[in-house]
Formats: C-alpha cells, structure tokens, sequence
C-alpha cells in the first residue's frame, strides 16, 4: 500500500514538472508585447485623447499632431518613430518590426539593424533593409508621397513596380499634379512650367526675330530721312 502510495505521488511530481516546463517554453515562445514612450511638443493626441508627456504607448496607436507640433515615438532598441506637425499615423510595432500607416503629413523612422521598418501611404509601401540601420523620411501630399533616405536603403514598391533608395537620394511615388490638390512646393519636384513647352519657343523666336527687323529698319529709316542741304539760285 506504502509503495502504491509513493508511485503515484512520483507520478503526479513528474507531470506538474513536466507541465510547467512546457507551460515555460510556450510562454517564452510568445511574441512579447512591446510598448514606447511618446514625447510631445504642442497639440498631439494619441487615439483621440490628449497626449502627456513621456507617456507609454502602445501598438496599434494612432497619433496626430497640429500645426507647429511634433511627437517622438522611441522604441528602445526597435529604434523611433518622429511624427511632425499636421499628421496624422497609426504605429504598429513589435520584436523585429515597426510599421507605420500614414494618412497625411510627415514621419521620420529610424530603426536598429535587424528591424523591418515599414510605411505605407495610399501612393506606395516603402520598406527598410532589415539587415542594417536605416533612417528615412516619407512625406504624404495630396497627390503623391516623398521618400528621402538619409542612411540604408529604402524599397519603394508602388503598385507592381520597385525601386530602391539609397542613402542620400530621393524618390516619389504618385502624380504631381492633380485637380484639386496643391502643387508641390519641394526644390525639382514641380513639373516644367509651360513656357518651356516647344510652341512657346517658336512664339518667342518669332517675336525676338520681329523685334530685330524693326530694329534694323528703324535704323534705314533714320538714315533716309537725313537732313538735305538744299543750295539757293544766284539773283
């Protein structure tokens, strides 16, 4: 009786072992929940509500900034996220990504090597090279959206198109013009001006080449028109 008793108190130490070793691994396996730390200048709101200062945030937040305002978004060792004024951008994050949705406006990501920064605006997805540091800005505009890579490279996939962009170089995905929006305002992003369209060109040879025969008959016509010395007869 003794024996069974011990057997079976055995057994059942081995299984609650057994039990919470597996409980351990599968809880070590999850992917953890990852929070930051949001700073704030001016009018920001995290999800709707006002946004305080050094406080946490969580995945999945949406954030907007007002005129003149501004919010970092620091991820520990993931990396950051600056979100200047007037935008508007929900941060998704967790170990080994950050992904940014953005609306309207501007953000900047700054990421460790081995981290997949992602944003993806209505006009393109633009991805960082997970196997280095990367640092870039993406603009959103009415129209269309920047990208400029101050160091890594960024993948701008726009529709079934790629293109990479390395660090010091700009790329933009979208329409520049379109009816209803603001033209672009960034230095060699605005098309060419209409003057530079070929029937201007004649139209402006044609009248410099007019203003150059006046000109030269003008000066004919002075000419002509000189003063004659006229000789009275003898009386």
């Amino acid at each position: 009786m003794l024996g069974k008793t011990l057997i079976r108190r055995s057994v059942t130490s081995v299984t609650l072992v057994a039990v919470w070793c597996v409980y351990s691994m599968v809880a070590y396996a999850m992917p953890q929940d990852v929070t930051g730390s949001i700073s704030v200048n001016g009018q920001v709101s995290v999800n709707g509500q006002s946004a305080a200062n050094n406080s946490t945030i969580t995945s999945d937040s949406s954030v907007t900034t007002g005129g003149g305002s501004s919010a970092v978004v620091s991820l520990g060792k993931l990396g950051r996220v600056e979100v200047q004024e007037n935008t508007t951008a929900k941060l998704s994050f967790s170990n080994g990504s950050i992904i940014v949705m953005l609306d309207m406006g501007r953000v900047r990501v700054s990421s460790s090597s081995g981290v997949a920064p992602t944003v993806t605006s209505k006009n393109a997805t633009f991805v960082g090279d997970s196997g280095q540091a990367n640092t870039f800005l993406v603009e959103a505009e009415c129209s269309h959206t920047h990208v400029d890579t101050s160091a890594g490279v960024v993948t701008m996939r726009e529709g079934s198109s790629s293109k990479q962009v390395a660090a010091g170089s700009t790329a933009v995905a979208g329409n520049l013009v379109q009816t209803g929006c603001k033209p672009c305002m960034r230095p060699n992003s605005a098309p060419a001006p209409a003057i530079g369209n070929w029937p201007w060109l004649l139209l402006l040879a044609a009248g410099a080449a007019g203003v150059g025969i006046w000109l030269s008959t003008r000066d004919n016509d002075s000419d002509l028109g000189g003063t004659n010395v006229v000789t009275s007869p003898t009386r």
